[in-house]
């Protein structure tokens, strides 16, 4: 929330100011890398007398427009400081030229009957298949939105008994769990709450309770559904028949987003999980967000559902498109949807049309509009013990079938595809206002520093990322300098998280501009520049902080090249 910034004993009244022990720590980098005059010494003879002149090298500046991914980054610095910009830098962090989307849209209507293609499953006869890599290929596949690997915990010997809910009421019974209150109707069909017609909206309250009570709260409902028929119980309105409108449907509670983080109290259930192939696993040198360097609770940690028939997650995609691990626990069934990534923008306007907002809102499609719009429905039943891949960018909603647990997690495979599509949502996030809950321009330069890319177009896309970064800092660090602002150097500390603009939710990387918030209680919060600048347009009253120096990213940028993998010749 706050930089771990300042030292102890700052002033409380007015900015804060630093130490005198940090005085040459903190040294001012107003003037950015050293710059270098570079004379060339030329001989001149006159009669029996040689003398030498000094003339000064002309540097050949590179335009700005003109820089691309094979220029040095003291090239891009240097265009950087010639093109004189106004106002803000705000170039892409993705270049078109270098998309991997594959071509999907027909010109010519599906046929009905290729609206509901048939979901690729996967089964395993050996734990050898599973870590095959033609396994990892099939999944990450850009043409493949969802892909079904049935059998995989008998394969793999998971013992999904540490997720039952037994197990959990005996590990951590008081643990929370959050509890949407939701109306159950048939997974097809979406009614609204006057029964008369089927609508996007998804509606839910919230409430909280502990394992050990939705535990109770599960078992009671299925001794319940035992003195009802079946029929009864999953079309409650069979009984009160009418052709004008259903009333509603029976009211349910759905126990979900668990936080499983914590290793000391999970240990078990996340050590059995360390059996999955390396792709899959929640932590992973391959897995971009395993390099965000703290916590991203449901992302790069595990979380659990607990549900009952007819449990709802609502229509999504995952968080900056990244893609996600389901493994179903049981003992019941549950019923998924998915439509690919290539879609999602139609999706966006049937949302738009029924006044639900794509990215924040709670939605579940009418199947009969999707199809009207030649978009074609994955559709498919998750046993027990089957994990679902949902690849990077797919939508998919999901409903319980029977009574089940369920765990989940995502994961950011080092791929074109997959990378792309996470920048691409950073960026249509920033539009709409919502925060990108994975810092994608910090995750970049960590990648950068950390990993080995041997495939050329995932390393043309970040080189690109880190090319537009250094270019949007190298501008505003000239543009402050230029008006006088000071910029204070503070190097980021281990496990330090990635900043948001407390205003806009905007990722602010490297230039961060403070304010301090309460003198009483020594808070400071980050600014991006836009949001400090409506504040206060001179900057007055705001730090500016620098926590990488600009030679320390020009090497990671020179030295972030392209690696030949030795399995290809």
């Amino acid at each position: 929330q706050y930089p771990s910034i300042w030292t102890p004993g700052t002033p409380t009244n007015g900015p804060p100011t630093l130490g005198a022990a940090d005085l040459l720590k903190l040294k001012a980098l107003s003037d950015g890398p050293p710059r270098e005059l570079k004379i060339r010494l030329i001989k001149v003879e006159s009669g029996n007398r040689e003398t030498f002149i000094a003339s000064e090298v002309e540097e050949k500046r590179i335009p700005l427009s003109d820089i691309t991914i094979k220029n040095t980054a003291s090239e891009v610095v240097q265009a950087c400081r010639g093109a004189r910009v106004k106002g803000k830098f705000r170039e892409s962090y993705l270049l078109p030229a270098f998309s991997v989307k594959p071509k999907m849209v027909s010109s010519m209507p599906i046929p009905r009957e290729k609206l509901n293609p048939p979901t690729p499953s996967i089964y395993l006869e050996s734990k050898r298949d599973a870590f095959s890599p033609v396994l990892l290929q099939f999944c990450t596949d850009p043409k493949n939105p969802i892909t079904v690997i049935r059998g995989l915990a008998g394969s793999l010997r998971l013992s999904l008994g540490l997720f039952s809910t037994k197990s959990l009421v005996e590990a951590n019974g008081e643990h929370a769990v959050e509890v949407r209150t939701q109306v159950q109707q048939p997974a097809d069909e979406n009614w609204d709450p006057s029964g008369s017609t089927q609508t996007w909206p998804c509606e839910s309250s919230r409430s909280h309770t502990t394992i050990a009570k939705y535990a109770q709260y599960q078992a009671s409902s299925f001794q319940e559904s035992l003195q009802v028929s079946e029929n009864q119980y999953f079309k409650p309105w069979v009984l009160f028949h009418s052709t004008e409108q259903k009333p509603l449907g029976k009211i349910i509670k759905f126990g979900t987003n668990i936080d499983l983080s914590d290793p000391k109290r999970w240990k078990p259930q996340l050590q059995e999980l360390l059996k999955l192939p390396a792709f899959m696993r929640v932590s992973s040198n391959g897995n971009m967000l395993s390099h965000v360097g703290h916590t991203i609770l449901g992302m790069n940690t595990v979380q659990l559902y607990m549900k009952v028939p007819g449990s709802r997650t609502p229509g999504h995609q995952e968080n900056n498109n990244f893609c996600s691990v389901n493994i179903n626990i049981g003992p019941g069934d549950c019923e998924w949807f998915a439509v690919h990534e290539n879609y999602w923008e139609a999706i966006n306007d049937f949302c738009e049309q029924h006044g639900v907002d794509y990215l924040t809102g709670s939605w579940w499609p009418v199947l009969e509009d999707l199809y009207r719009s030649n978009i074609p429905v994955y559709r498919f039943i998750q046993r027990p013990g089957d994990l679902v891949w949902i690849n990077a960018g797919t939508v998919h909603w999901v409903q319980a079938v029977g009574w089940c647990n369920n765990i989940a997690w995502n994961v950011g495979p080092l791929n074109s595809y997959q990378y792309q599509l996470a920048l691409e949502r950073f960026e249509w996030n920033e539009v709409k206002k919502v925060k990108s809950i994975v810092p994608m321009i910090h995750v970049s330069w960590n990648v950068a520093r950390t990993v080995k890319i041997t495939d050329p177009d995932t390393y043309k896309m970040i080189k690109h990322c880190l090319l537009q970064s250094i270019k949007h800092i190298q501008i505003l660090r000239d543009q402050l300098v230029a008006a006088g602002k000071k910029i204070s150097y503070q190097s980021r500390v281990k496990d330090e998280p990635a900043y948001y603009c407390n205003e806009c939710d905007v990722e602010v990387f490297n230039l961060l501009f403070v304010t301090s918030e309460s003198s009483s209680r020594k808070t400071y919060v980050v600014h991006c520049e836009d949001c400090a600048r409506l504040r206060s347009q001179n900057l007055s009253g705001v730090v500016v902080l620098e926590q990488y120096r600009m030679e320390e990213l020009m090497n990671v940028y020179d030295n972030f090249t392209l690696v030949r993998n030795c399995m290809q010749s």
